[in-house]
């Protein structure tokens, strides 16, 4: 797409603080403050950054919010004040009542740029927390950030090689993916994450915890990888502040030599 420059992505890699809504904010904060001073145009946070992820059905739906909730305009105001967009992933509460593993993008002047709803849950934790976020409509919108068309997923969603072949086929650039993938699944970070980004021909960062929560143990692992699959930035099982900044021409280049995205949807539009 013309008009692309470069951007600058900050991914957090932490461990959570389960149930600390307000400390995670402050934590949010201080880390948007340092991505701004090093350069950052974005920040993405891991899996349900706002209340922890492990922490039971009760505590998530105690904790739960609508999207234009307290955690909303908290988000805003840390993204204003430091003149940063934000990808934060946080338990929703619907019009319905039901609750959602969610994320939104906030841009820098604090309004709402997407929204996207979990869309496969991973095992007893997740069904047991959360309903599950529909496939299409507002889950595969896609909004800009410095020319970039960029798309949202979360977790198990990018396991699964529909959710980023719809997401390409929609035009996006880079896809963001909050997560609280464990250590026993280091296949994720070390293959999938290349795997879906080369072979959609697009960037992918995905923001993972590292620690314990609970009697899980995060693998960490965070990463920014590039749309032939090769690394821009990663981090080991500790915390870290990835940076990354992502040039229009190196994905051009990649999109000439690997035409796989360009094959699959010529071959969509044979009768």
């Amino acid at each position: 797409m013309a008009g692309r420059t470069p951007l600058t992505l900050a991914v957090l890699q932490c461990a959570p603080l389960s149930e600390q809504w307000q400390a995670n904010l402050q934590r949010l904060d201080a880390a948007a403050a340092r991505a701004h001073a090093a350069g950052a145009h974005l920040l993405l946070t891991p899996e349900m950054f706002i209340t922890g992820y492990n922490i039971g059905a009760g505590a998530v739906y105690a904790l739960a919010q609508p999207r234009d909730g307290v955690y909303a305009k908290a988000v805003s105001d840390i993204a204003r004040n430091h003149s940063i967009a934000i990808v934060w992933s946080y338990p929703e509460r619907g019009a319905q009542g039901a609750i959602y593993n969610a994320a939104q993008w906030t841009s820098s002047n604090g309004r709402p740029m997407l929204h996207y709803r979990k869309s496969h849950l991973y095992g007893t934790l997740d069904h047991s927390q959360f309903s599950a976020g529909t496939l299409g409509g507002d889950n595969s919108a896609l909004a800009q950030i410095h020319g970039w068309s960029i798309g949202l997923l979360i977790c198990y969603d990018v396991e699964f090689p529909e959710t980023t072949r719809s997401l390409a086929l929609a035009g996006a650039d880079c896809v963001l993916v909050p997560a609280a993938n464990m250590d026993c699944y280091d296949i994720v970070p070390t293959t999938l994450v290349s795997a879906r980004a080369f072979e959609n021909q697009m960037v992918l960062a995905y923001a993972n915890y590292c620690g314990a929560e609970g009697e899980l143990h995060y693998g960490g692992l965070s990463s920014v990888v590039d749309a032939l699959g090769q690394p821009l930035a990663a981090a080991a099982r500790d915390d870290a502040l990835l940076m990354a900044t992502l040039k229009p021409e190196a994905l051009d280049d990649a999109r000439i030599q690997q035409t796989h995205l360009r094959e699959y949807a010529e071959r969509l539009g044979e009768p």
